[in-house]
């Protein structure tokens, strides 16, 4: 389903460069960070996502809750009404999810599942499966977007690619990333200068070749993800950050 592996895409676009999970250093985000995106093909717009962090308390200990919304705005949703929720709650030093919830709602689909995550045997329970063995250091689609903050996005070189496992749908999902250099990008709030980024993915169906999947972040403080593009064989669908509130800095313009 194409709005499952968009949204999948949209909350692992960062997953840039890995480095020990117990260096904590202090994250380019805070309580209250909202990013808001629009996904439109051509001048038409299709749909909204919206990305949130607060702090609070779970099991006792303190953790950021991520909540991530994508809905069809009310044109669209006459044909194909999606509202998607996602959410994770991540050690607020390690980044490390102790869990994550999926509730999907497209048309007639729809898919509720919590997982919660024991890093002392390496393994998840799923509400929907039971419990699996997963690869060390394990990150949910949510916590991997903010964790991956965290580190030295800007000290990669061209054509370096990074492997990161994450667990998404009950399976463990290997994602393969390339830098492949920097680009100023011009959206509905202006220019930015922004690091570009190719998921590897799977061609078939939807994609014609390996590098139609293409992200850019924000080079500045915030490395925050400003535009994903997907080149698909009927034409290119992009998703565009249009607004932001609560961040550390304010976003680096270009004149």
């Amino acid at each position: 389903m194409m709005s499952k592996k968009f949204l999948l895409i949209i909350f692992l676009f960062v997953i840039l460069q890995c480095k020990a999970q117990n260096n904590y250093v202090e994250p380019p985000y805070k309580d209250g960070e909202t990013l808001k995106y629009v996904l439109y093909y051509g001048w038409i717009d299709g749909g909204e996502a919206l990305l949130k962090i607060t702090d609070t308390i779970y099991n006792n200990k303190k953790v950021v809750h991520s909540v991530a919304r994508a809905r069809t705005i009310k044109l669209v949703e006459k044909f194909y009404n999606v509202k998607d929720v996602y959410e994770s709650y991540f050690d607020a030093k390690t980044n490390l999810p102790e869990k994550s919830i999926r509730d999907i709602n497209e048309d007639s689909y729809s898919y509720y599942n919590e997982v919660t995550y024991d890093r002392e045997n390496d393994s998840v329970i799923s509400l929907k499966s039971g419990k699996h063995a997963v690869p060390k250091n394990i990150q949910d689609v949510l916590s991997a977007f903010y964790y991956l903050r965290n580190q030295s996005m800007k000290s990669m070189k061209v054509g370096q690619e990074i492997k990161v496992d994450t667990y998404f749908s009950d399976e463990v999902f290997p994602l393969i990333i390339r830098y492949k250099g920097d680009e100023t990008i011009k959206t509905r709030m202006g220019k930015f200068l922004c690091m570009k980024f190719v998921p590897v993915v799977e061609v078939g169906r939807v994609f014609k070749t390996k590098d139609d999947l293409k992200i850019w972040i924000t080079k500045d403080e915030n490395l925050i993800p400003l535009r994903v593009q997907f080149d698909l064989t009927f034409g290119a669908l992009k998703c565009d950050l249009i607004e932001y509130s609560g961040t550390k800095t304010k976003l680096r313009y270009l004149e």
